[in-house]
This record gives structure tokens, C-alpha cells and sequence, in this order.
């Protein structure tokens, strides 16, 4: 599908500014979305919204379904009743460029529990509006708020070491647990309707403004997850429920061992005799939070990498055929033709292009991986096709001003000032690049926008980092010259759209 010629900004939630020590879905949010507005953005770009596990990585969550209950504001949950000022009035000094993850779980569920407490024995429970959401998503809901309540009670625990009963979901051990744990379970239940309704609220504000927000999916899904526990038959495991191969990637531009990201993989065939109705549940509830979609590794969909549980790298593995275009045939038929934007970086193959090339979905452009060889690389502007995505960088690369100054090389560094034929102000200038190129979307991430270093990049792949998903930008960032800057080449490359 092409998109009309727009751009906007890559921002997770979580680095939104706020006093309660990450990013949410409050104030921070919609001030946020007054900023795109007034530089005239049509598009925000998130990483996947679900709740994070080991690492706090939004690429490594506990469902495919659930959103992460840390992204709740605890403001709108006042403007509700759902909490009192009152309870507002003791925060702990959290920092304001990053988020200390240990501390704001801590808080922060503290706070979310004092709600349900709050919501209960204020008769909210069995309210139409709560019932009909429970209902409405029981198909993933359900063994979710199990999965989480079972977790809690293991103390954190993978589900593959919880007793036998229940991690290979024996009937008796299930229907005992759903009741000696049915005030945790319906905590999980309440956290994600208000989850749901915090963002749609939010989205429509962005609607109001004509912004779109592109969603993203990661292709595969953690070991422990609800998706892998409750959905075994669907995944590559041993009769004892481990892993037999996992995914990654060989050797490229992030690794020289490869990325060995350790997800189970799926088994396609035991997928496709049920017209893959996991993944049209999976595409069906994202599209009910946002408007276009990444798919995230898309060259997976064709081939993947296929590695040994045993192995310690990713460098010993080899490809294996994907799903291909049945999956997206079924899709179409299911769903009609999505928004789909193709992450078709790393080892790109013919066959990979064909695919993407098939059902006409943008790939993906980084101004990051177009210096430092020949005029023909496909990441230079003037070789894009217009039914692409131009990004400066992703959230796994560092920002630009770092990239220029510590990780390129100095053929690299050369050919960007040749090119650019200016050496003042680089970010802009390569901002300026993304945006005047005939890519139909440019999206960039705000650490660009902002001029930072490497203090403020996002993930650093293949390592378990305390600062990986962890930067946050202060208010007072977002002034009015960078809105104006952002704006004037926004409209003088015909980027804003119709009002």
C-alpha cells in the first residue's frame, strides 16, 4: 500500500517526559501530540506497546495481545476516579532523562493496585463497560490474566519452572488456580481496560489533529509469554516445553557473531491448517490500537535464521524457508489490504524483495547505511523508489550526531560532507535529506530532531544494557525554535498533508 507523502517522528512512550519516572499516557503524551501538530508531522511512530519482560525490551514481552500496564497515567486515572489527588501528593524523586525500570515498577504498581482497590469497593467492578471489554477480548484476555497472576504468585519465575500442573496446563490445576487467584487475575483484567481505554482516548486526540500513529509487530515472540505457554502445539519445543531452535541473525552491521535473540520459532505448517488465525487475531487487535503497522524483521516472513537452543551465538545457524505469501494472502482475505510497512533491512535477498514487491508494502530506507561505498547503494536518497520509508536512523541505531562522530568511519564521514556539500549543523542537514527525498513517509526519531549524542540513543542490539529503553527527554526540549525549524522544511518539502 502507498501512503500519501507525509512525515513524523519516531518516540516510544516510555522516554515521554512526566514526574513519575517513565513516560505515560498523560499529559507528557498529549503535549507530545500538540508538538507534531504545530510542525505540521501527519505520523508518531511507537515500538511495540506490550508489556516488557527481561531487559525491559518492547521486542521481548510477556504477550502479543496485552498492553504494557506501565504506560498508564496515573493522572487520567484521578481525572476518572480511579485515584485521589491525594494520592498523587508523595512521588519519589525519580530522574528525568531516563528511566530507572526497578524503581518504577515498584511505584508504579503500587499506585495501579491502590486503583483496583479503589474501583472495587467503589462498585466499578461490574460495570457494562468493563464487563463488555472482558468479554470482548476473553480469546487472549483471559489466559493473560491468568499468565501474570500465576507469574506473581512464582515470584517472577518462567513459566517452564512453575509446578508441572501448570506450566503444561493441566485442566484440574487451571480451573484451581483460576479460583484460588481470581482477585490477581481480574487486577490483570482491570489493567488492561484501562490500558485500552487510556490509549484510544489518546489516539483520538491525535485523530483530532490528523496524525496517524504506526504500530509496531514483532515477528517473534518470547519464550516466556503467554503466546508460548498457552499455545505450545504453535512452536518449535521439546516434550518437556523447551526450545528446540531459536531465532537471530548472522554476522551484519550490529554484530560480527550475529544476533542470537533466542525466541522459539513458530511451526508454519501447524500455523497455516488453521489459516494462521493466531496471527489474524495478533494483526486484528493492533490495528484496533493504531493505524499502520511495521512488520518487524519482515525478511523472516520469507526466510529465517535457525539456530540451535544449544548454541551460544547466532553464527552457526542457516535459513529456513517462512511463511511466505500464503500468510499475507490469508491475511488480505481475512482482514482486506493493511497499512504494512516492510523492516526489510539486514541480508535482503531477491526473494525477500519479491515478497515485499508482491503486496506493494514500503520498505524501509536508513540514511545511517547509505555512506562509505558507491553511488548505487539503495540507501542514498537519489536511488529510493517513492513507495518507501526514509528513516536518519532506527531505535537501534545511535543518534546521528554520535553516529557521525564516533561509529562512522572517515570514508564514511567524508562521503556524508560530499555529499551534503555542508558541514554545519549535520543533524539538520541529514534531517533536511530524509525529509526533500522522494520517499512518500520520513519518520525521525526525535533524539535527531533534538541534536543529542549517544547519551540519548535508545538500544544498543545484542547487549543487556541498563540504559537500553531507557532514555527520556525533558519538556523544555521541545521549544518553539526546534517546532518552527521542523515545520519550515516539513512544508518547504511538501511533506504536511491537508489540514
Amino acid at each position: 500500500m502507498q501512503f500519501s507523502r507525509s512525515s513524523g517522528i519516531l518516540l516510544h512512550p516510555t522516554s515521554l517526559p512526566g514526574r513519575f519516572g517513565i513516560g505515560d499516557m498523560g499529559e507528557g503524551a498529549y503535549r507530545f501530540i500538540d508538538f507534531l501538530f504545530k510542525s505540521r508531522q501527519r505520523l508518531w511512530q511507537v515500538l511495540p506497546l506490550s508489556p516488557t519482560g527481561y531487559g525491559n525490551s518492547p521486542y521481548n514481552c510477556f504477550s502479543a495481545f496485552a498492553g504494557n500496564p506501565l504506560l498508564i497515567s496515573l493522572e487520567e486515572l484521578v481525572k476518572d476516579g480511579l485515584l485521589q489527588q491525594a494520592d498523587l501528593t508523595t512521588v519519589p524523586a525519580f530522574p528525568e532523562n531516563y528511566v530507572d525500570y526497578p524503581a518504577v515498577i515498584e511505584y508504579k504498581m503500587a499506585m495501579l493496585h491502590r486503583s483496583f482497590e479503589w474501583f472495587k469497593s467503589h462498585g466499578q467492578e461490574g460495570n457494562s463497560d468493563f464487563e463488555g471489554f472482558c468479554i470482548e477480548n476473553s480469546s487472549w484476555l483471559d489466559d493473560y490474566s491468568l499468565f501474570m497472576a500465576l507469574k506473581d504468585a512464582y515470584c517472577g519465575l518462567s513459566w517452564n519452572k512453575w509446578d508441572k500442573g501448570m506450566s503444561q496446563r493441566e485442566t484440574k490445576a487451571i480451573k484451581e488456580a483460576s479460583h484460588r487467584l481470581s482477585d490477581p487475575v481480574l487486577f490483570h483484567k482491570y489493567l488492561q481496560y484501562i490500558f485500552v481505554k487510556q490509549w484510544l482516548r489518546l489516539r483520538q486526540y491525535a485523530h483530532d489533529r490528523h496524525i496517524k500513529i504506526i504500530g509496531d509487530i514483532p515477528i517473534f515472540v518470547a519464550y516466556n509469554s503467554l503466546d508460548v505457554w498457552s499455545h505450545p502445539e504453535l512452536f518449535q519445543l521439546d516434550d518437556k516445553g523447551r526450545p528446540i531452535v531459536v531465532a537471530g541473525v548472522p554476522p551484519d552491521y550490529f554484530s560480527q557473531t550475529g544476533q542470537l535473540w533466542g525466541n522459539p520459532l513458530y511451526r508454519w505448517d501447524v500455523m497455516a491448517e488453521d489459516g494462521y488465525d493466531w496471527w489474524v487475531k495478533r494483526f486484528q487487535m493492533l490495528l484496533r490500537m493504531v493505524d499502520i503497522i511495521r512488520l518487524d524483521h519482515f525478511r523472516g516472513f520469507e526466510a529465517y535464521w535457525e539456530v540451535s537452543a544449544k548454541e551460544k551465538t547466532a553464527i552457526n545457524g542457516h535459513w529456513v524457508k517462512g511463511p511466505g505469501a500464503d500468510l499475507f494472502n490469508i491475511i488480505n482475505q481475512s482482514l482486506g489490504k493493511l497499512p504494512l510497512i516492510a523492516e526489510d533491512l539486514g541480508v535482503i535477498t531477491p526473494e525477500v524483495e519479491a515478497l515485499r514487491d508482491q503486496f506493494a508494502f514500503p520498505g524501509m530506507k536508513i540514511l545511517h547505511f547509505a555512506f562509505g561505498s558507491g553511488s548505487d547503494n539503495p540507501y542514498l536518497p537519489h536511488n529510493y523508489p517513492k513507495n518507501s520509508v526514509v528513516y536518519t536512523g532506527t531505535h537501534d541505531n545511535d543518534t546521528t550526531n554520535s553516529w557521525l562522530i564516533r561509529t562512522s568511519t572517515k570514508t564514511e564521514r567524508e562521503h556524508v560532507l560530499k555529499y551534503l556539500g555542508k558541514t554545519d549543523e549535520i543533524h539538520w542537514e541529514i534531517i533536511r535529506l530524509a525529509l526533500s527525498s522522494v520517499a512518500d513517509t520520513a519518520i525521525i526519531p526525535l533524539q535527531d530532531v533534538l541534536g543529542l549524542g549517544s547519551e540519548a540513543r535508545m538500544n544498543l542490539p545484542g547487549k543487556v544494557l541498563a540504559k537500553n529503553w531507557a532514555w527520556r527527554y525533558t519538556q523544555g526540549m521541545l521549544n518553539d525554535e526546534c517546532q518552527e525549524r521542523l515545520r519550515g522544511l516539513t512544508e518547504l518539502y511538501g511533506r504536511f498533508g491537508v489540514r
